[in-house]
């Protein structure tokens, strides 16, 4: 049997012994029939060309609906990307190895086009271990599916008489590095610390949702997580409604709950908040809407992570963050802020379709800029310019490359961030739509509190608070309710 261009010496060095045990192995699998591969694997390595196999399986899990199964999405593909910039720009210049001779290999396997680069490492590997090992980092569901779709891609090429075993091993390594190394710069979920809440008793437990009142706000979207929600709790009472029913709907069912449940964004999950406060109710939040701090925070991300806790009476108490300015009062779970902010989103809102996430952030402020200047306040007897004053409820944190994070649900602080408008205002403005209000610049500062005020605010000036806008009334005051609402929780979460 030939060993053609690419059969390695046999030397009696360790390296020489290992090339002709690459060399044995190769030709064992060109000689050896495997039931039904003739048709498969040929067909999937060509699938798996340029990425494609993958991209078409990171659109399909984006596709699901599932907060989960959408980063497993982002974060496989992430991977990919790095294990192939790596792949092209050190790994196939390193090591200058021919491919195998194709002799021992039957037609019907190889290729229709034989790649021209060079055999070390495998390309392909790298690709197919980078995706499911980084979607398994998000997803370990998700990562067992297609776990033998990607070994089975790696196999092909040695089937189809590509790579060498040595290739796909040394490919597939270096794939599995990439997506730990891109998990070194943006931490997964499970890296997250859990928020430190601290876990209450007394909390009823409802088997079957018995005694949970659950109102929907139907234009909130996620219509296939309540379905989710309704199989699991059967003995639990729905009531679907739009946004502008909900406060109404959400008082009427506090009387006859013994949990009050909501469905939908952060701004719907304060309304429930405010009102089982109010009637000392126990509190479900099933994210249904774009962002869902709150619920994510908590580690609630669909039905599944909600059903036990209800069940057996899991909760936490966390803080709730309430403001007055003059005839004006609400609570906030998220964060609070006063300024530029609440035009930054809705112009951010009004071009990030046309012009991308990124880019309408600093279009955004460049609007804002043309119709706006910093707000005054008074500070300490003096006036004192500001773009944006933010009040986190609880310390937000960072890790790697992550956005803001609260690790603690319960501390008693608040988070006050601010945006000078001093010199240069508007580079200001534009670095804080860059880096985040929650980010940490030379353009922001940072504080914590356990209570507000802030006194000369202009009237009318926006007041953001969980998503919705009111105005301010020339003072504003903030502080903490410690401990002031519980909230079903899952396992998970703390």
């Amino acid at each position: 049997m030939s060993t053609g261009t690419g059969g390695p010496g046999t030397g009696r060095s360790p390296r020489g012994r290992l090339a002709a045990l690459d060399l044995r192995l190769f030709e064992f699998a060109a000689g050896a029939h495997w039931p039904g591969a003739e048709r498969i694997l040929p067909r999937l390595s060509r699938a798996a060309n340029h990425g494609a196999l993958w991209f078409a399986a990171g659109g399909a899990l984006a596709a699901t609906g599932s907060p989960r199964a959408r980063r497993a999405a982002v974060r496989g593909v992430a991977s990919l990307a790095l294990a192939s910039a790596t792949i092209n720009t050190l790994g196939k210049r390193s090591v200058r190895r021919p491919r195998p001779a194709l002799d021992a290999v039957p037609l019907v396997r190889q290729l229709h086009r034989q790649p021209f680069t060079t055999s070390f490492p495998s390309g392909h590997s790298a690709s197919a271990a980078a995706f499911a090992t980084g979607v398994a980092l998000e997803s370990r569901g998700w990562g067992a599916v297609l776990a033998p779709v990607a070994f089975s891609v790696a196999a092909s090429r040695v089937y189809t008489g590509a790579h060498f075993p040595g290739d796909v091993v040394a490919g597939a390594a270096l794939g599995v590095g990439a997506a730990y190394a891109l998990r070194g710069l943006v931490p997964t979920r499970d890296q997250l610390p859990s928020p430190g809440k601290p876990v209450v008793d007394g909390v009823p437990a409802l088997p079957g949702g018995e005694g949970l009142v659950m109102v929907v706000n139907s234009q909130a979207g996620s219509p296939e997580r309540v379905r989710a929600l309704e199989d699991a709790l059967p003995r639990a009472e729905f009531v679907h409604c739009t946004g502008a029913e909900l406060a109404a709907e959400l008082e009427k069912a506090a009387p006859r709950a013994r949990a009050l449940g909501v469905s939908g964004g952060d701004g719907s999950v304060n309304t429930a908040a405010g009102v089982a406060v109010r009637h000392g109710l126990p509190l479900v939040v099933l994210p249904g809407g774009t962002l869902n701090h709150f619920a994510y925070d908590l580690g609630i991300e669909d039905a599944g992570d909600l059903v036990r806790a209800v069940e057996r009476g899991q909760a936490v108490a966390v803080d709730v963050g309430r403001f007055r300015s003059g005839d004006t009062s609400g609570i906030f779970l998220n964060t609070l802020s006063l300024g530029a902010y609440p035009e930054l989103v809705r112009e951010r809102e009004r071009w990030s379709g046309r012009v991308g996430g990124p880019l309408a952030d600093v279009v955004a402020a460049v609007h804002v800029l043309r119709r706006d200047h910093p707000l005054e306040v008074l500070a300490k007897g003096r006036r004192r310019p500001l773009w944006l004053l933010f009040a986190g409820n609880c310390t937000y944190r960072r890790m790697g490359l992550t956005t803001g994070r609260r690790t603690d649900l319960a501390d008693g602080l608040l988070d006050v961030r601010t945006v000078d408008g001093g010199r240069l205002p508007g580079l200001r403005l534009l670095a804080a739509a860059l880096a985040g209000p929650l980010s940490r610049s030379p353009f922001h500062a940072a504080t914590r509190l356990t209570e507000l005020r802030v006194d000369g605010v202009t009237p009318g000036t926006p007041l953001a608070y969980d998503g919705e806008v009111t105005v301010c009334h020339g003072e504003l005051t903030v502080h903490k309710e410690h401990e002031g609402l519980r909230v079903y929780c899952p396992p998970t979460g703390l």
